[in-house]
């Protein structure tokens, strides 16, 4: 599995939590550390932290409205696909269910203490990655619904996860309850080391995944060292060369993207009716507005490749149906390949909820919160807002399709797998709360004891119960025609 890795910077007496008259020039000084502290204690009087168990559905709930209602603005031939994968189990369709889920937060016991929230912080959402120094990390891996919002609504939705999930694997109760609590217990002690620690550590910190196996060997059956050993090297084999003989071939003399539709749909036959030269023409606009988000060493390196083709790609689960391409690029004498992926970025679900976003194009959001939360960032990752060929301006965000991305096999976890996999999701969700957030305002917040933990425990349960029976009312509504699903992709 992984280590934690942080940084060795001495702590020394920083002015932001010290000192706070000694800042020259400024109008207003920063709360004291004391003043912070006693904040998040008084934070319990208006929400104690046994209120988090709460969760009462309203008899208005319409979770299927809910998904109809994005399905508008999604690509119509898609939309089955969405929902054919979400009914493919509970845990499938949680995972395409962040917007019913966001209108459920909204209604429970909110601290108000805000961070910039993943938004869709289920356990699928974090993995694996290379960083720039090409070390394979640990980290959420997913911002589409990235915003600023109470701390609490990303623990809930990776603690209901870890139950769902659970279900799915045929555990039992108890020992879902252990993974919730090694997941939330994680995320407080974490948060109380943090908010010891000095900013610039915080900063630094990161789940370095190499060289430390070693320290759940202990805990792991022989067999699951072996996989999780061959899974990581595994890893480093999907980059963009890998995609490149997976995803095209020699057509003509030249390398194409293979065409699968609806899964894989290569620009020319998204849009049939236009000639190649306007496409490209579009696409070559798109990629140049992009550039320019990318500090200037990056978009030099970028300068280099020049765009072959491409397609139309599904990605996901609750993504299905939003703009996703996949673009082609290749340096030099054309061997050396980059695969870049452009997808859709939609309002947050969290916006109707949690207040919108102070940026106005979506892609930039996503950037933004991304930056914000993980401890190293894709180094192509950029934003742009473009005119789609059918005349609606749309926002993008842009990063590498694959650069050792790894999702953790979570249907294979067992039990023990599973409570270890859930603490290293807490550690890690709490680490990118603290680089937002106030560190200390939400460790005596949090306190500790272990009453946090127990709460969000019973509202995971509570609110399992909850997504199998959403999940059955999409099912119901499949079969009544209300809505459409498409198996089997």
């Amino acid at each position: 599995m992984v280590k934690i890795v942080e940084s060795t910077i001495p702590a020394p007496r920083t002015e932001t939590e010290s000192d706070p008259g000694a800042r020259a020039g400024r109008t207003a000084a920063r709360p004291s550390r004391s003043q912070r502290a006693a904040a998040g204690k008084a934070a319990r009087a208006h929400t104690p932290l046994e209120a988090h168990a709460q969760f009462a559905p309203s008899a208005s709930r319409d979770p299927v409205g809910l998904l109809l209602g994005q399905a508008e603005s999604r690509v119509p031939e898609l939309v089955p696909v969405r929902h054919g994968r979400m009914l493919v189990s509970p845990f499938t369709y949680y995972r395409g269910a962040a917007l019913p889920m966001a209108a459920d937060l909204a209604t429970t016991p909110t601290s108000g203490l805000r961070v910039q929230l993943c938004g869709d912080a289920h356990l699928s959402n974090f993995g694996a990655f290379g960083s720039p120094e090409r070390k394979l990390v640990f980290d959420l891996n997913d911002f589409d619904e990235t915003l600023p919002g109470s701390f609490e609504w990303d623990v809930k939705r990776l603690a209901a996860s870890l139950v769902v999930a659970g279900r799915d694997n045929g555990f039992t109760r108890k020992q879902n309850r252990k993974s919730v609590l090694a997941a939330v217990s994680r995320y407080r002690t974490a948060m109380r080391t943090f908010a010891e620690q000095p900013l610039m550590t915080v900063w630094y910190t990161h789940l370095d995944i190499d060289e430390t196996l070693q320290q759940f060997k202990s805990q792991l059956k022989p067999s699951g060292v072996k996989s999780t050993e061959a899974a990581l090297a595994k890893a480093r084999t999907r980059d963009s060369t890998q995609a490149l003989s997976k995803l095209t071939a020699i057509v003509g003399g030249e390398r194409r993207i293979i065409s699968d539709p609806p899964l894989i749909v290569p620009v020319e036959e998204v849009f049939s009716d236009r000639k190649s030269h306007e496409i490209y023409d579009w696409l070559n606009s798109m990629s140049g507005k992009y550039r320019r988000t990318l500090q200037s060493d990056r978009r030099h390196l970028l300068e280099q490749f020049t765009l072959v083709q491409a397609a139309r790609k599904v990605v996901g689960v609750g993504s299905v149906g939003t703009r996703a391409w996949i673009l082609l690029m290749v340096a030099g004498d054309g061997i050396e390949p980059l695969f870049l992926q452009a997808k859709e970025a939609e309002r947050s679900v969290l916006a109707d909820f949690a207040g919108r976003s102070k940026y106005t194009n979506q892609g930039q959001r996503v950037v933004s919160g991304q930056h914000l939360m993980q401890a190293s960032s894709d180094i192509f990752l950029g934003w742009q807002r473009t005119p789609g060929q059918d005349g609606v301006d749309r926002d993008y965000y842009i990063r590498q399709l694959r650069d050792w991305k790894f999702s953790m096999p979570i249907e294979q976890f067992p039990p023990s797998g599973m409570a270890i996999y859930a603490g290293l999701c807490g550690w890690t969700l709490a680490r990118a709360h603290a680089r937002s957030g106030d560190r200390v305002e939400l460790a005596a917040y949090l306190g500790s004891s272990d009453k946090f933990d127990n709460a969000i425990a019973d509202f995971a349960e509570t609110y399992a119960d909850q997504n199998e029976r959403d999940h059955g009312e999409l099912s119901d509504a499949v079969r009544s025609g209300r809505a459409e699903a498409r198996a089997g992709l």
